[in-house]
């Protein structure tokens, strides 16, 4: 089995690097309202996960120039926030939400495919590719915690699964989906806004826009309760935390570059999420804020060695995914958006 998930993976980047177009040999699933040739076409549309009834409700996010980071003067600033720089993004789409239990489920127990074999469903062209994808292994324990599944937002997984799901969307999709930059974060964050928060200055606010450590009943909630940001956005400040592709580098902001910067991953800690969760004080929830990730999220994991896909104590950290306009090369793709180092791979089978 580990094996076969391993050749789906690598048909499945094939693919992938070969980007979807009407000549591809496995086209992407036809959505209307997904099509664009330029930022002025874009719209918001509905992914589906074939054979499921689950979405994924996409936002267009027009690209700009912003100005990254925090003044000296904001409440809770922290140093690796600065200096203030000019930054430009391409367009992409963002997610609406985070990415839900119900999303996320479909994925690592292959629900889409137990499905589509008991219904006895017509096999799509992609569904070769998706049938022997890598997925985690079988996790110790409920990585929900009691606090719900459904449209809860998923949790506890490693900056990997992350990357990982995006691959298997994109070939389940035949669009190319990842994890956001820290730069695209903050921007579609921030929607037009320079304040603390994409809603003002004053932390008093929060409660409108936000489920964090002074309003929640120690979990998370369902997502999309709160207020959006002006772009139309839920959750980007509080309720779980959101990995981004970046390593976290406490002086990055002094050399990065102006154009769709990215700290390529080199070692697993620190790498970044954004946004602030659950149990997390006002000032971790701006939308300049930077936390890194930290060894310690792995504390309870019993396993030796220990999951590449499970951080089993970061109970408010989760994702969103984006997808650029401008799809990218292959060359493009391994060098830069899917570059990250250490090579994660699950222990022999017996080990």
């Amino acid at each position: 089995m580990k094996m076969q998930r391993l050749l789906g993976s690598l048909i499945c980047c094939s693919f992938l690097a070969a980007g979807a177009t009407a000549a591809d040999p496995v086209p992407p699933l036809d959505l209307p309202e997904s099509q664009a040739n330029s930022a002025a076409e874009m719209k918001p549309y509905e992914e589906v996960i074939e054979h499921t009834d689950a979405t994924i409700e996409m936002l267009p996010i027009p690209g700009g120039v912003f100005t990254m980071g925090t003044p000296d003067t904001e409440q809770g600033r922290d140093d690796s926030e600065g200096p203030l720089h000019q930054v430009e993004v391409s367009p992409f789409w963002m997610g609406k939400y985070e990415i839900t239990w119900e999303q996320y489920e479909i994925w690592g127990d292959e629900l889409d495919t137990i499905r589509r074999r008991l219904l006895k469903s017509k096999e799509t062209p992609r569904d070769a590719v998706v049938d022997g994808f890598t997925r985690p292994t079988e996790p110790y324990t409920d990585m929900t915690f009691g606090m719900g599944s459904g449209r809860h937002p998923a949790i506890c997984m490693t900056q990997h699964a992350a990357r990982t799901y995006c691959q298997w969307l994109s070939a389940k999709t035949g669009r190319y989906y990842r994890l956001p930059t820290e730069a695209e974060w903050e921007y579609a964050c921030r929607a037009g806004t320079n304040t603390a928060y994409s809603f003002g200055d004053d932390p008093e606010m929060l409660d409108d826009y936000a489920w964090y450590g002074e309003n929640t009943n120690d979990q998370y909630e369902p997502v999309g309760q709160k207020k959006p940001n002006p772009w139309g956005l839920y959750d980007m400040h509080g309720n779980v935390s959101e990995w981004v592709l970046d390593q976290y580098l406490p002086d990055f902001f002094k050399t990065s570059a102006k154009l769709n910067p990215l700290a390529i991953p080199k070692v697993l800690f620190p790498r970044v999420v954004r946004g602030g969760g659950w149990d997390n004080d006002p000032e971790l929830l701006r939308s300049g804020a930077r936390i890194a990730s930290s060894e310690e999220w792995k504390e309870q994991d019993p396993q030796l060695p220990q999951s590449i896909w499970y951080h089993t104590d970061a109970l408010s950290v989760g994702f969103r995914i984006v997808r650029p306009l401008t799809v990218p090369s292959e060359k493009e793709r391994a060098e830069f958006w899917e570059n990250t180092q250490p090579e994660q791979l699950d222990p022999p089978e017996g080990e």
